[in-house]
């Protein structure tokens, strides 16, 4: 829990102490009945009856108001912890997401409220009750030493119990929850392309290796949660004999003449109360262990988004030259090469095409170029910057991207345009104009401001492809990466294309264009030729030509 207590310090500070002194004021029955029967029951004092029920009352009412403050204090610290962990969480979530592992992704978050619903909940007190069992066992020995030894020896049991349970359920339970994600994996997949499964008569397919997973997440978690179900009956039978043991040996002593009744009765709270801490982990077992899965993952998360060695971001303002030395990148498993040794120099200006045929690694390379393949080796440079080395805020309006498969955002048209910022209206209509979607976005329902969701259903997959190539243009970027985009385009989109790529020749921006059609080479100061992730041609177009055919 170090990494969650941290920053969270203060307020878990608190909660110990409210603790304490709601622990310390559990013995206030255990008191009063000593009292009760000692005294009262043998004085016959109504005075005396009066003083110590109205002294209880007070301690009890200092005890529920601790408790209620704790419980208070436990909310805030979620909401605390929500604040304090959610950004990095997410942007450690969108990492992963840049390493090709979104099922890991998507479920930081999840993890994080599962952590958060943990400390707000019941479990949590049992940690913070289960220091003071040791006190309920010293009143114990302190009444009787037999009645000491029998605490103690149930409280033992019980601990073995829990120990034996966190054996057996440790690994049942994370087995279950990683077959649970994978179940999950399987339906987002399905649901992400419902038009295509739908189409293609897939759904029956899609619908079985779901189920598959499903069914083996299902028995997973059947088998953690009968364990778990063991484990607790289990507890439950020993606080039940804890409980009759503890009367009949406390009766036992009555008739030696060893013990009063009154701590006869006392002794047996006493006893219950050291072990109720141990008897609620038992029973929020379950809940623990998914919690301590989800922490585990969100330690690979947090290490996401915060670098070991964090430092300050370059910025400043970009112009376009691009440097590649010796790059190597290879697949997220590390398996397979995918560039070789790739360099070459881009002057600002200029406008490089990137051709090769499938599989060649036209894609890794403008990812790398952008900093966004996460297995490289090499230099990447900006403007003899790192890439990595660069603040993002201060880089990314400064790049233009368009990836092959265009993802637009919950949001309006202009939303997506302005990059989900405050929309600059100049700015945004700049950009579609560019791209020749301006008349069409007018003919939307309500122009600029149609939400993204109707808008995708009106808008063809080529005025899509515009939409992301406005995007990539908007506020005017010094360097414009393009993963094919004229791949959607008719011929009205290709024309419109041609005149983007003219205006930001004009205007002195840096291009690099991946292509698989020749006609781009007219538009190339240098063509890269790329077979099996290595430079096979570099250089100006004519040169590059023959490397095409």
């Amino acid at each position: 829990m170090s990494a969650i207590s941290r920053p969270l310090w203060r307020e878990l500070s608190t909660v110990g102490l409210l603790s304490a002194l709601a622990n310390l004021l559990m013995l206030v029955p255990v008191l009063y009945m000593l009292q009760v029967y000692d005294r009262v029951l043998v004085s016959f004092s109504e005075g005396t009856l009066l003083a110590v029920s109205l002294l209880a009352l007070l301690l009890l009412a200092a005890m529920a108001f601790s408790e209620a403050l704790r419980s208070r204090v436990l909310v805030g610290t979620g909401v605390r912890l929500e604040r304090v962990f959610g950004a990095r969480v997410f942007a450690g979530s969108f990492g992963l997401a840049l390493e090709s592992r979104r099922g890991e992704a998507v479920q930081a978050l999840a993890d994080l409220q599962q952590v958060r619903q943990f400390i707000t909940g019941p479990g949590v007190f049992a940690f913070f009750d289960a220091p003071w069992a040791p006190l309920y066992i010293a009143v114990c020995f302190l009444l009787h030493p037999w009645l000491g030894v029998l605490a103690l020896v149930f409280a033992g049991a019980q601990v073995l119990l829990a120990w034996a349970g966190h054996r057996g359920a440790a690994g049942a339970s994370r087995r279950a929850g990683d077959a649970a994600l994978a179940a999950r994996a399987g339906l987002t997949d399905p649901l992400r392309s419902a038009a295509t499964v739908e189409a293609l008569g897939m759904l029956a397919a899609m619908r079985r290796r779901w189920q598959q997973r499903q069914s083996l997440a299902v028995l997973r978690q059947a088998r953690a949660q009968d364990l778990t179900q063991r484990i607790a009956g289990a507890s439950k039978f020993l606080r039940q004999l804890q409980q009759s043991l503890a009367l009949a040996a406390g009766a036992w002593l009555v008739i030696s003449g060893e013990l009063t009744p009154g701590a006869m009765i006392a002794a047996t709270l006493l006893i219950g109360r050291a072990l109720a801490p141990v008897d609620a982990l038992v029973g929020q077992w379950r809940a623990i262990l998914d919690a301590r899965s989800a922490l585990a993952r969100l330690r690979t998360v947090l290490a996401a988004a915060e670098p070991a060695t964090p430092r300050a971001g370059h910025a400043g303002t970009v112009r376009g030259a691009v440097q590649l030395r010796a790059v190597r990148a290879t697949s997220a498993d590390g398996g397979r090469v995918l560039l070789r040794d790739v360099s070459l120099d881009i002057a600002p200006g200029q406008t490089v095409v990137v051709v090769g045929p499938s599989g060649a690694g036209k894609s890794t390379l403008v990812r790398c170029l952008l900093g966004l393949w996460p297995r490289t080796e090499g230099e990447l440079l900006i403007d003899g910057v790192p890439v990595q080395a660069w603040d993002r805020d201060v880089l990314g309006p400064q790049l233009g991207y368009l990836p092959q498969d265009v993802q637009l955002f919950e949001g309006t048209v202009a939303d997506n345009i302005a990059r989900m910022a405050r929309p600059d209206a100049s700015k945004v209509v700049a950009a579609a104009r560019a791209t020749g979607l301006h008349d069409a976005i007018l003919r939307l329902p309500a122009g600029y401001d149609t939400p993204v969701g109707a808008a995708g259903g009106m808008l063809s997959g080529g005025q899509r492809q515009r939409l992301g190539l406005a995007r990539a243009l908007h506020g005017d970027p010094a360097l414009v990466v393009l993963d094919e985009p004229n791949a959607w385009l008719d011929k009205d989109g290709e024309r419109a294309l041609a005149e983007t790529l003219k205006e930001l020749r004009r205007n002195g921006r840096t291009v690099v264009l991946v292509a698989q059609r020749l006609s781009s080479f007219q538009f190339a100061d240098r063509v890269l030729v790329l077979r099996d992730g290595a430079v096979a041609a570099w250089g100006p177009p004519s040169a590059a030509f023959a490397h095409t055919a």
